[in-house]
């Protein structure tokens, strides 16, 4: 299951770092849950907005409130957890369009970042570029990286900057929704980015109707 590797990879990339990093993200964490960004986000029963972003290979592709589509949001290209959650949903990405479903995953990553994900993972759903967090904003996903946090990165060799193309520092958290004909039937959004939806189940919310 994805939580099992997700669990795995959080114990090896804390196992050997220093006590004090650990606690300024340990403290880092808990603002940003205190914050409840997490709850202000859209959730179930909400209008999701339409959007249009490049894909990998620059053509623009949108969301015009029709069909049923999966939009997962990820951090960027240099996260180590949305590296494993990226092949995940591509080895059940058959078992989403036997469904009639289109899947997209959004990323604020600069197009030649997604490009080399493209080719990494050999992806058949379409990985789109949002620079700038535009529509991470319209679903209230979006928060500053902490200034304290940012030298830490640094010191992991990430480069938020470089994969997001701005000097802004902005993060979507890690979400999944189910917009079925322009409503959300399915969401899961938490400010605990080592945290990310289950994808079978939420393949199998597919099945449930627009909730009224």
């Amino acid at each position: 299951m994805l939580k099992e590797q997700l669990e795995s990879k959080f114990k090896e990339m804390t196992s050997g770092a220093p006590a004090e990093v650990l606690e300024v993200m340990k403290k880092a964490a808990q603002k940003l849950l205190d914050s409840g960004i997490a709850e202000k986000a859209l959730k179930v029963n909400d209008k999701a907005p339409n959007f249009k972003l490049p894909n990998a290979d620059g053509k623009m592709i949108s969301y015009n409130g029709k069909g049923t589509l999966i939009v997962n949001f990820i951090r960027g290209s240099w996260c180590p957890y949305c590296n494993i959650q990226i092949p995940a949903w591509q080895n059940l990405y058959s078992e989403v369009k036997s469904k009639g479903v289109e899947m997209v995953m959004i990323t604020p990553s600069v197009l030649s970042k997604i490009s080399s994900l493209k080719d990494q993972y050999k992806l058949d759903f379409e990985m789109l570029s949002d620079q700038g967090n535009k529509v991470g904003k319209k679903f209230g996903l979006v928060f500053s990286l902490p200034m304290e946090l940012r030298p830490i990165y640094q010191q992991f060799g990430i480069d938020i900057p470089a994969d997001n193309g701005d000097s802004s520092y902005l993060l979507p958290m890690p979400a999944t929704y189910v917009i079925k004909d322009g409503v959300i039937i399915y969401s899961f959004v938490d400010s605990d980015y080592t945290k990310r939806a289950e994808p079978q189940e939420v393949l199998d919310s597919i099945s449930k109707e627009i909730p009224v």
